[in-house]
C-alpha cells in the first residue's frame, strides 16, 4: 500500500500579505504551492490537501454587508460562506492542480469534496466567542446588529473605537463523509478536502444535521482526518521555514526535530504564539498522538528541495 500524507496549505498559499486577492495573484500562488507538493506524487504518495479560507470567508461577509446595505440582499449565514469559500478554493486548487498534473505527465484525477465537520454543541467556546469575523464597524453600527442579528461583538484592538463581530471556535469532532476521503485518495486521486476547516455542523435532539454559525480551526481539523483515516504523514504548510521559540529574539532557536513530550512543555510554558504557532503545534502533536508516523511544519518551498522543516515524532532516536 502506498503512503497517505495530509497536507494542509496556509492562508499565503493563496494570498500573500501585500496583495488585493485578484483571482490572478491566488491562482499563481496556489500554482507556485503545490508545485511543491509534486515531490510527493514522484515518491509515490497518495495525498489529500486541505486548505485555509480567512481571507475569502471575510471577503464574502463584506459582500454580505454590501449586498444589503445596498440592495436589501438577505444575508447568507457564515455556514454557507465556509461552504462557498470551500467550492470556490477548491476549484481553483483542483484546475491548478489539473494545470500541473499535465504538465509533468501525472495520470491522476483530482476531485473536491464540499466537506461538513460535526461539533459538539455544548462545547464551551460556544459560551466563549472569540474568533474574529468580518469588518470592522462603529459602536453605535456593532450595536444595531448586536440587536438585529444576536451577533456578539469584540472591541478591535488594531483600531481605536472600532468592534468586529467574534464567532465560537469549536473543536472538530468528526469529520463527515471521511471514509469517502480516504476511499478516494487510496485508489489514487487527489482529494482536496476539509477546506478552511469545513463547514460545522451538529445533531441536535431529534437527530437533526443542523449548521453552526461558528468556524474550526484548519489544522486542527486537518490534523483530526489524517488521523481517522490513518494517513502516515501529516503536512502543515505556512509562512516560516521551521518552528522556533524566543522567536525573532537574540537567543531564537530552531526546532529540528521536535519530540511530542517536548512540544507539549514548550506549549505548557508558553513558549509558541497562541494566535499562530501554538494551534499548529496542537493540531501536528494531536496527530502523531493518534499514531501518526510525522507530522512537519514548514514553508512550501522546502519540500521541493526534500529539506522539509520541522518534524514532529514521537520520541527522538536513541
Amino acid at each position: 500500500m502506498r503512503k497517505l500524507a495530509v497536507i494542509a496549505l496556509g492562508g499565503n498559499a493563496l494570498l500573500r500579505g501585500n496583495q488585493k486577492g485578484t483571482i490572478e495573484e491566488q491562482e499563481k500562488n496556489v500554482t507556485d504551492t503545490l508545485e511543491h507538493l509534486l515531490f510527493l506524487l514522484q515518491e509515490d504518495y497518495d495525498i489529500i490537501i486541505s486548505h485555509g479560507n480567512g481571507p475569502q470567508v471575510g471577503n464574502l461577509l463584506l459582500k454580505n454587508d454590501a449586498g444589503e446595505q445596498v440592495h436589501n440582499l438577505p444575508q447568507m449565514p457564515l455556514d454557507v460562506c465556509v461552504a462557498d469559500t470551500q467550492g470556490e478554493i477548491g476549484y481553483m486548487i483542483e484546475r491548478m492542480m489539473v494545470n500541473l498534473l499535465n504538465k509533468y505527465n501525472y495520470k491522476k484525477d483530482v476531485v473536491t469534496l464540499v466537506t461538513q465537520v460535526e461539533v459538539d454543541k455544548d462545547d464551551p467556546a460556544f459560551q466563549d466567542p472569540q474568533k474574529r469575523v468580518g469588518k470592522i464597524y462603529g459602536k453605535e453600527e456593532a450595536d444595531k446588529f448586536a440587536k438585529e442579528k444576536g451577533w456578539v461583538f469584540k472591541e478591535e484592538v488594531k483600531q481605536e473605537g472600532g468592534w468586529r463581530r467574534v464567532v465560537p471556535s469549536p473543536l472538530p469532532k468528526s469529520i463527515m463523509n471521511e471514509n469517502v476521503v480516504e476511499n478516494l485518495a487510496r485508489q489514487g486521486n487527489i482529494v482536496v478536502a476539509s477546506g478552511g476547516g469545513g463547514i460545522p455542523v451538529y445533531y441536535d435532539e431529534e437527530g437533526r444535521l443542523r449548521p453552526s454559525e461558528a468556524v474550526i480551526d484548519k489544522d486542527m481539523a486537518t490534523s483530526l482526518l489524517a488521523a481517522r483515516i490513518k494517513a502516515d504523514e501529516f503536512y502543515i504548510l505556512t509562512d516560516v521555514p521551521y518552528v522556533y521559540i524566543n522567536y525573532k529574539q537574540p537567543d531564537e532557536k530552531k526546532l529540528d526535530p521536535l519530540s511530542v513530550a517536548d512540544a507539549r512543555s514548550y506549549l505548557e510554558n508558553g513558549m509558541f504564539s497562541k494566535g499562530s504557532m501554538a494551534p499548529k503545534i496542537q493540531a501536528a502533536v494531536q496527530f502523531v498522538e493518534k499514531g501518526g508516523q510525522k507530522s512537519v511544519i514548514t514553508e512550501a518551498n522546502l519540500l521541493k528541495d526534500k529539506t522539509y522543516g520541522t518534524r514532529i515524532i514521537k520520541e527522538y532516536e536513541k
